[in-house]
C-alpha cells in the first residue's frame, strides 16, 4: 500500500542521531508514519564532517578500505586514483545477483528506514545528499525491488542492499503503487534526480544489517500481537471446553516469578471467572494445552523485552565498515556488519512463536474431539437432527491447522548455526541473520493461519457450549470478542467453504484489528 492511499494522518519520525523504536520502523513500513531527515544544522554538519574528512584523506593519498582498495579479500588490491570514483558503481553492480521472491513494499519501506537510521548516526562517511535521497524515495513511494535471498548476514546484507544503492543512482527497478517500474523512469516522473555515489557511499549503504533488522522489527510487531491473541483464544477455548479457570489463580502464579507468564495468567483472569465459587463441579485438572497455556505463551512474553533490546540496539547502531570517526579523524576497521544479535533473536523468536502454533493446534484437537470436549458435538458441527449425519463441521479445518503447525515447527531449525565460509575465506564466520529473519516471518505467517483457524473454532465452540449450558455466561471481554467474530464468521451449521472467512480473519490479525489487553513494552 502506498502512503498516499492511507487516509489517516501520518506522524513524522525524525531521523537524526537520537534513538528510534521498533514502532517507528513498523509505522513507516505500514504507511502510518513518514520518515523526515532532521534539518538541525548541527546534525547535518556532523554528517557532512565525515564525508569531508574522507575527501581530505583521499587528497592526501590515504589508504581507506573500500575506497582506495578493493572489497573483502581484495583489500590488498590498490585502486588507481583515477578509478576511485567508479568503485561504488562496481560494488552494487556485481552484487546484483539476488533471487527469491521480492521483499514486499511494507518490508522495503522498513529496510529503507533501517538503513537511514544507521547512516544518520554520522559514522559512515556519507553525504547529507545521500540521506536526503533515501528520504525522497520514501516520500515518493518509490521502493527498490529487492530480492529476498542472497545474504549470509555478515559483511552485512550486501546483495539485497545493492538494490537500494542502485536505485539511488537511477538503476534497476522499483515498486510504485504496487507495480514494477524502471527506477530511471519512476524517478524522472517524480522529479528526483539520480545521484552519483561518493567513494565510500556504496559500501556504507550495502555493508550493514538493514534488511535483517527491518524484518526483525516487523517480526517483533507481529509476535507481540500474537502473544495477546493466543491468550484470548486460550480463554475462549477454556470456556468452550468448560475448563477450570482456577488454573490461572493469582496466588498459584505468584510462586513462579516469570513476569511474562504471570502477565498471561492475569490476562486470562480478566477473561474468565476464576473465583473459588466457580471451582465447584469443575474437573480437578485440565489438559496441558489449557492448564499450561500461560507457561507456553509466557516464554514468548518473557522473551519479547530481550528481543526488543537486541533489535533496537541494532537499529540504532552504525553497522558498516569501516567506521569513520570525523571528530578524532580516524578510520576504524571492524566487523559491525555482523548480524549475530539479530540472528539469535530471530531464531529464538521463531521457536517461541511456533510453540504458540503447537499450543493452538492442541487446543483445537481437544475442541473437535467428542471424547475430550466435554459434551460438544463431534467436529463442533452445528447441524442437528438428520442433517447431522452428512455435515462434518471443522473436520477438514483441523487437518489444515495441523499442516500449518507442522510446517511452522519444521522451520524452527536455527539458521544462525549454519555459518558458511565465503568470499575466499575472508567472510569465514557469518551470522545468517537475514535467513533467520525470513524464517521467522514465515513461522509467524503460519502461526497466524493457525490462529485464524482457532478463531473460527472457538467462535463455534463457545456458541455450542452456551447452547448446551444455559448458565454458561461470558465475561465482558469474551462477550465483546464474540460480537466481533460474529460479524465475520457465521455459525457453521451446514458444511461450507471456509477459505474466505479464514482470509478475512487473517487480514484482521495482520492489521491488528482487535484491541487485546494492554500492550506493554
Amino acid at each position: 500500500m502506498h502512503p498516499a492511499d492511507i487516509n489517516i494522518p501520518q506522524r513524522e519520525i525524525k531521523f537524526d542521531r537520537n534513538r528510534l523504536a521498533i514502532e517507528d520502523v513498523t509505522d513507516i513500513a505500514k504507511g502510518t508514519a513518514r520518515a523526515v531527515l532532521s534539518n538541525d544544522p548541527t546534525f547535518r554538519e556532523q554528517i557532512a564532517r565525515g564525508a569531508d574528512f574522507l575527501d581530505r584523506l583521499l587528497r592526501e593519498d590515504g589508504i581507506i578500505y573500500g575506497v582506495t582498495t578493493g572489497y573483502g579479500d581484495s583489500c590488498t588490491v590498490a585502486i588507481p586514483h583515477d578509478l576511485v570514483e567508479e568503485l561504488p558503481h562496481h560494488l552494487f553492480t556485481y552484487h546484483g545477483c539476488g533471487l527469491g521472491s521480492y521483499l514486499t513494499p511494507q518490508q522495503t519501506r522498513a529496510v529503507m528506514a533501517a538503513r537511514l537510521a544507521s547512516l544518520s548516526k554520522g559514522f559512515s562517511g556519507v553525504s547529507v545528499e545521500l540521506l536526503v535521497q533515501i528520504e525522497k524515495l520514501l516520500a515518493a513511494g518509490l521502493l527498490p525491488l529487492i530480492p529476498s535471498e542472497g545474504s549470509v548476514g555478515a559483511s552485512g546484507d550486501l546483495t539485497p542492499l545493492s538494490y537500494l544503492a542502485a536505485v539511488l543512482c537511477g538503476e534497476r527497478e522499483v515498486w510504485r503503487d504496487g507495480m514494477h517500474v524502471s527506477a530511471k523512469q519512476a524517478m524522472q516522473e517524480a522529479g528526483i534526480s539520480p545521484i552519483r555515489l561518493r567513494p565510500k557511499e556504496g559500501l556504507a549503504i550495502m555493508n550493514g544489517t538493514a534488511v535483517m533488522t527491518a524484518l526483525a522489527c516487523l517480526a517483533y510487531d507481529r509476535a507481540a500481537y500474537l502473544t495477546r491473541l493466543t491468550t484470548r483464544i486460550t480463554a475462549m477455548a477454556s470456556f468452550a471446553l468448560d475448563g477450570n479457570a482456577h488454573h490461572f489463580d493469582e496466588v498459584l502464579f505468584s510462586v513462579k516469578p516469570h513476569q511474562g507468564m504471570q502477565q498471561v495468567a492475569a490476562w486470562l483472569r480478566q477473561d474468565l471467572q476464576c473465583d473459588k465459587a466457580e471451582r465447584n463441579g469443575k474437573r480437578l485438572q485440565d489438559r496441558y494445552s489449557i492448564r499450561c497455556a500461560p507457561h507456553v505463551i509466557g516464554v514468548l512474553a518473557d522473551a519479547l523485552p530481550f528481543f526488543r533490546l537486541s533489535i533496537e540496539n541494532e537499529l540504532n547502531s552504525a553497522n558498516d565498515n569501516p567506521i569513520i570517526d570525523a571528530e578524532e579523524e580516524t578510520v576504524l576497521h571492524g566487523g559491525h556488519f555482523y548480524g549475530g544479535h539479530i540472528a539469535f533473536a530471530m531464531d529464538g523468536m521463531k521457536n517461541a512463536v511456533a510453540n504458540l502454533a503447537d499450543l493452538l493446534d492442541r487446543q483445537m484437537a481437544l475442541l473437535v474431539d467428542s471424547r475430550y470436549n466435554h459434551g460438544l458435538p463431534p467436529n463442533l458441527s452445528g447441524a442437528q437432527g438428520d442433517r447431522a449425519a452428512i455435515n462434518h463441521g471443522l473436520k477438514a479445518l483441523q487437518i489444515s491447522a495441523s499442516a500449518w503447525t507442522a510446517e511452522a515447527l519444521k522451520l524452527t531449525m536455527p539458521a544462525s548455526v549454519f555459518s558458511r565460509s565465503t568470499e575466499c575465506h575472508n567472510q569465514d564466520k557469518v551470522s545468517m541473520g537475514t535467513i533467520a529473519a525470513r524464517d521467522c516471518l514465515r513461522v509467524l505467517e503460519l502461526t497466524e493461519q493457525v490462529a485464524a483457524a482457532l478463531l473460527i473454532t472457538v467462535r463455534q465452540g463457545v456458541t455450542l457450549r452456551q447452547r448446551l449450558q444455559s448458565d454458561a455466561v461470558l465475561r465482558e471481554p469474551l462477550s465483546k470478542m464474540m460480537e466481533m467474530l460474529d460479524s465475520d464468521v457465521a455459525l457453521i451449521v451446514e458444511d461450507r467453504r471456509l477459505e474466505p472467512e479464514l482470509r478475512a480473519l487473517l487480514e484482521r490479525i495482520r492489521n491488528q484489528s482487535w484491541s487485546l489487553y494492554a500492550q506493554e513494552k
